[in-house]
């Protein structure tokens, strides 16, 4: 899993600005893989689609992901015939690496894409890309799971897709609802901030770019779709399954360990009202208890379970203490990633030194409450014992927040009064410049730098605008065979 920083802080999110009409505002790619016979009824299919119904102008880029048929010179006869239609070649397979570089290149705003079968009603792209041109969202995606979806497929694909999506609900928390339908919307700033911290380039991909979104608390908007499956489609079980199982345990154990720097992609991130200063209340303070007191929770029951434990084979005291020890450790982990939400291992050390001291204090006072209770009596019942020991941590758990709070995990942003930043008024559209025409890369295009591919991109332009649009047939569904979904 990555660990290399993201560009910086997004953006607030706003209106995308109606620009010159030959300004795309939508780029659509569409991954190939040996599509000779499927590509053109299915690009002039959706030329005429969004010539016809989407408001804005737009761009159609074919994505070769290595064909060794004669797709490059379809995509590239295409590209000469359609003004709006490019067409990129790579000399690797795979979705994802694809996806990475016409997104990494591309001048539009809003960066879509979608199966070349297209399985999914066209009808749902303007509903899927609206959101993020409004400025409401930061991605959208194509659900067949939803309960308005209407969906035709075999029972196989139907149950390999929703235990999948049941693993990465269990698994990594994920509350989407759809992650591998190939039908995908993305604002341009929001890619450049994930794509460098994604690190599939396979079928994976889309579940790692949506994962790492959702945990950054990114707005992910879900359009419930049509979707027709090619029964004929040959399917790569146990392959694609477990290249999925290897990337569903790679990044939640880099979710686990805060090796990813998710928290600079939330901040500022539009008008948040959880970002407002309310009168009387301390910043984060509400959610600060909450987690603060499931963690107690959680921790003082397994403090009582260890000191039971040691209970069996030494005395109170020493019972006490290395049950509060091991405890104390867990609890300023858990605390430290749960309720204040500190990610990486850099302070670790620290903290963990200041929740020792932290750890003194509470041992002090359930110490002496026990001091308290043999001084009272000769000999207490284990049930008092632990009466005693639950009171006292319930006074240590009040100190402990609070010491937590103000001198362990302090917020460094919030801890002097707030600078008032006026926000820049906005430019006039008539003032703003004209964006510069988007030139694609001639040269090499570069995937990750651990990666040496020579993705060279062709974009092949009519001489006129007036080109006869040829009849449009029915689009074939044609399925890769390594989608499982």
């Amino acid at each position: 899993m990555r660990t290399d920083s993201s560009p910086g802080t997004l953006p607030a999110r706003e209106h995308l600005p109606a620009g010159d009409a030959g300004t795309p505002v939508l780029d659509v790619v569409i991954p190939v893989y040996n599509e000779e016979k499927d590509l053109p009824p299915c690009v002039r299919r959706l030329h005429e689609h969004l010539a016809r119904t989407f408001p804005y102008a737009f761009r159609i880029t074919i994505a070769d992901n290595a064909s060794t048929d004669t797709t490059p010179l379809v995509a590239a006869r295409l590209a000469a015939e359609i003004p709006e239609v490019g067409t990129v070649r790579l000399e690797q397979k795979g979705r994802g690496r694809a996806l990475r570089t016409v997104w990494s290149a591309s001048d539009a705003p809003v960066l879509a894409y979608m199966d070349v079968d297209l399985s999914t009603d066209l009808n749902a792209l303007l509903p899927l890309v609206a959101p993020l041109i409004s400025g409401h969202s930061d991605l959208a995606i194509g659900s067949r799971l939803a309960r308005a979806s209407r969906v035709v497929r075999g029972p196989k694909r139907e149950f390999i897709s929703r235990a999948y999506n049941l693993i990465l609900r269990g698994s990594l928390q994920a509350r989407f609802s759809d992650a591998q339908c190939g039908f995908k919307a993305i604002r341009r700033d929001v890619a450049q901030a994930l794509l460098p911290l994604v690190e599939d380039t396979g079928w994976f991909f889309d579940t790692e770019l949506l994962v790492l979104a959702e945990r950054a608390g990114l707005r992910i908007h879900e359009v419930p779709v049509d979707w027709v499956d090619d029964p004929d489609s040959t399917v790569h079980i146990v392959r694609t399954a477990t290249e999925d199982l290897k990337g569903v345990w790679r990044v939640g154990k880099a979710l686990a360990t805060g090796s990813l720097p998710l928290d600079r992609l939330a901040r500022p991130f539009g008008d948040d009202p959880r970002d407002r200063e309310l009168t009387g209340v301390p910043h984060g303070l509400a959610r600060q208890l909450v987690g603060f007191c499931v963690v107690g929770g959680l921790s003082t029951l397994f403090y009582l379970v260890l000191y039971s434990a040691f209970r069996q084979a030494a005395g109170p005291q020493t019972a006490n203490a290395l049950a509060l020890l091991v405890s104390a450790v867990a609890n300023t982990a858990a605390n430290r990633r749960l309720t204040f939400g500190v990610r990486g291992r850099g302070g670790a050390v620290r903290h963990q030194a200041q929740g020792l001291v932290v750890f003194g204090i509470g041992l002090a006072l359930t110490s002496g409450s026990l001091a308290a209770l043999n001084a009272a009596g000769d000999s207490a019942a284990h049930s008092t014992e632990l009466a005693v020991l639950v009171a006292a941590n319930l006074a240590a758990t009040v100190l402990r927040f609070l010491l937590f709070r103000a001198w362990v995990f302090p917020d460094r942003a919030h801890t002097g009064p707030a600078p008032t930043a006026a926000r820049p008024a906005p430019i006039p559209t008539a003032a703003r410049p004209a964006p510069a025409p988007y030139a694609w890369p001639q040269a090499t295009t570069h995937l990750h730098a651990a990666e040496t591919t020579n993705a060279t991109t062709h974009l092949h332009a009519a001489e006129t605008t007036n080109a006869t649009t040829q009849p449009r047939p029915a689009c074939p569904h044609s399925t890769d065979p390594g989608d499982t979904r």
